[in-house]
């Protein structure tokens, strides 16, 4: 680790998350290299090297990024309760924003997590716990009767369902023109509106 404040460190760490969330913006995980994420950064490229040994390090730093910021949502959901009727709405509004999230949680996770130090996936894994934490209060704000087999319950329907949002709401040119020449009809869905279907079959027993 290079010498430094703190304050230093994390700055340059957020640089770097924020170059390979450019980057993965228009490219796909396996055409990124460490080379072009270190090219966007304010500082030399092999510097990079001193806070992340691999790309997978970086990207998991990016998804623990994307569940922190989801977090924060949950927990502000929570505190501001729209009743049972208006929950599924809102709480899949959330996922809405985390397109990132849910794309590398699609194409990416056994990667980024057997190529990063067991560190860096902890660190990840207590915010993926946050995550847990925060649905499981939601759940309990807007349906007082839930219990706590109930939320866990919810919890291991819906978070295994995260992992195929994206690529049914988001294909690319090449799979729509191969599901076309076979055959398979296919019906856009927003990120908002396959979560929403899933969440309002999940609570009607909450009610």
């Amino acid at each position: 680790m290079p010498r430094g404040s703190k304050e230093l460190t994390s700055a340059r760490k957020e640089e770097i998350v924020d170059a390979c969330a450019q980057l993965y913006e228009t490219t796909p995980f396996s055409g990124i290299t460490l080379g072009e994420i270190g090219a966007r950064t304010s500082f030399t490229r092999t510097s990079v090297y001193n806070y992340f040994r691999t790309k997978e390090e970086i990207f998991l730093a990016l998804l623990e990024r994307e569940y922190s910021a989801w977090v924060t949502d949950l927990n502000a959901l929570a505190d501001a309760p729209v009743g049972a009727d208006g929950f599924s709405g809102a709480f899949s509004s959330l996922l809405e924003k985390r397109k990132c999230m849910l794309r590398l949680l699609s194409m990416n996770l056994y990667d980024l997590e057997s190529g990063s130090r067991i560190e860096n996936l902890a660190s990840f894994k207590r915010v993926y716990n946050l995550s847990l934490k925060a649905v499981a209060r939601c759940l309990k704000t807007h349906y007082p009767a839930v219990t706590d087999d109930d939320a866990e319950g919810f919890i291991y329907a819906f978070y295994p369902f995260l992992f195929g949002v994206y690529p049914y709401t988001s294909a690319t040119e090449k799979q729509i023109k191969a599901m076309e020449i076979a055959g398979v009809e296919r019906r856009e869905y927003t990120i908002a509106e396959i979560v929403r279907a899933l969440v309002e079959k999940l609570t009607q027993s909450f009610r």
